[in-house]
């Protein structure tokens, strides 16, 4: 892992030159799915925006559902600092509020997570950002299950006044040239449209394509349809994440969502080695994968930039 860490924690510093210039969604750009999976709480409730089905059973059977959702719901193990180190840059952050605790924000997926938002999660990431100063990190802040009104505006002013001018604002076109010359480093989706109006330090949500499926190649054909469609304007996510269903996990008693995972990799990352960041129709920009630390994933997609950096080589030459 030590070694892992120590390649790609200040890989965009190191990209080619004739990238810096280039909109960092036409970059390849690796993230984690559900990012703060790891740090899930076997002693918290079922998320009050799962289905009533696990709901009721969580109340009458805690001790054998929320073992049963904490397999299949964690889809990390690295810590936040960690998954930068291994060169993750786009941070999928689905926060919830727990139904007796007060005012505290929390990470969800399934079950709640006993790391907090603010001065936690968000607090160990601006200090990465301080030591590591030329990577910028996109952070996708979203679900936001059972949060107030007031918990929008005191989360997105904790937000501003947290990383303050290292927010890059939605107007601009980022690249990391820019970024850099105006000291910028985060990127800041926020999934609620009335808090982006009100504050232009937020951009809107970034679509995230995937399928709901455990077969590796169907989440390969989803991706490769919807990328015939054409790809979004802006940022945008293809997800590598595995998706199960009550039936898969009833007919998969020992298993988990790192078992299947693991299996499906060779695959998974087998289409991304083909893959080609870019403006044009079929290519990708952001893409997410879980337990990104067993694996070369990060390793996949930054490579998939220097595909970049060799076409836009060869597209100067020829234009002499």
């Amino acid at each position: 892992m030590k070694d892992k860490l120590r390649g790609n924690s200040d890989w965009m510093s190191r990209l080619p030159d004739e990238l810096l210039d280039v909109s960092l969604w036409n970059l390849a750009i690796p993230g984690s799915h559900d990012s703060m999976s790891f740090c899930l709480d076997l002693s918290s409730p079922v998320v009050e925006s799962e289905s009533w089905f696990l709901k009721v059973t969580d109340r009458f059977a805690p001790c054998l559902i929320r073992p049963c959702v904490f397999r299949w719901a964690t889809t990390q193990q690295a810590v936040l600092s960690q998954q930068c180190d291994l060169g993750i840059r786009f941070l999928d952050l689905r926060i919830a509020r727990k139904p007796k605790d007060g005012s505290k924000l929390f990470f969800a997926h399934g079950i709640y997570t006993w790391i907090t938002v603010k001065q936690e999660a968000l607090d160990e990431l601006a200090t990465w950002l301080d030591a590591h100063p030329k990577e910028v990190v996109i952070v996708c802040c979203s679900h936001f299950s059972c949060l107030t009104p007031r918990d929008h505006t005191q989360l997105v002013e904790y937000i501003i006044s947290l990383f303050g001018p290292k927010l890059c604002p939605s107007q601009d076109c980022p690249t990391l040239r820019s970024c850099w010359s105006k000291h910028q480093q985060v990127i800041v989706s926020y999934d609620n449209p009335e808090m982006v109006q009100h504050h232009p330090e937020l951009w809107t949500e970034i679509p995230y394509w995937y399928a709901d499926s455990t077969d590796p190649k169907k989440v390969i054909s989803y991706l490769e349809a919807q990328k015939q469609k054409g790809r979004p304007s802006g940022f945008y996510v293809s997800g590598l994440n595995l998706t199960e269903n009550i039936i898969f996990v009833l007919l998969h008693p020992f298993q988990n969502m790192r078992i299947i995972t693991t299996k499906a990799l060779a695959v998974l990352l087998g289409w991304v080695e083909e893959q080609q960041p870019g403006p044009e129709v079929g290519s990708i920009n952001i893409i997410c994968c879980d337990f990104v630390d067993v694996t070369h994933f990060c390793e996949c997609v930054i490579g998939l930039n220097y595909k970049k950096a060799v076409l836009t080589e060869t597209q100067k030459r020829h234009a002499f």
